[in-house]
């Protein structure tokens, strides 16, 4: 019914950046929530940074100041700038959304497929 799909994962040094991209199509009627997961190696998946439609931004303390959440309503887009990237953010970053389907008032949950990031030192 909503598919994600994610965008500009890749290899990048130690200190620098990329731009995450997801993309939410299908029987969409709201979004209320979109943002971002990661999951590294041997754990477990943590938030990383959501949005919710009316403005109010929730991120991890381990990304403040260093990563920026970002959406573009009109096309269901949420971005995830990355900035002074570290060895340790290395993990498959998951697009979440939660959306209220045209079908019903239910809200429901979606994740994209992951892309993966890796940071070498």
């Amino acid at each position: 019914q909503v598919q994600l799909v994610e965008s500009g994962g890749g290899l990048v040094q130690s200190g620098g950046s990329l731009r995450l991209s997801c993309a939410a199509s299908g029987r969409i009627f709201s979004i209320d929530v979109m943002g971002w997961y990661r999951q590294a190696p041997g754990k477990q998946r943590e938030l990383v940074a959501t949005l919710h439609s009316g403005g109010t931004a929730n991120s991890a303390d381990s990304v403040k100041d260093r990563f920026t959440v970002s959406r573009d309503n009109a096309n269901n887009t949420v971005y995830l700038q990355m900035n002074s990237l570290k060895p340790e953010d290395t993990a498959v970053y998951y697009c979440n959304a939660v959306v209220r389907t045209t079908l019903s008032p239910a809200r429901f949950m979606y994740w994209g497929q992951g892309t993966q990031v890796t940071v070498s030192s």
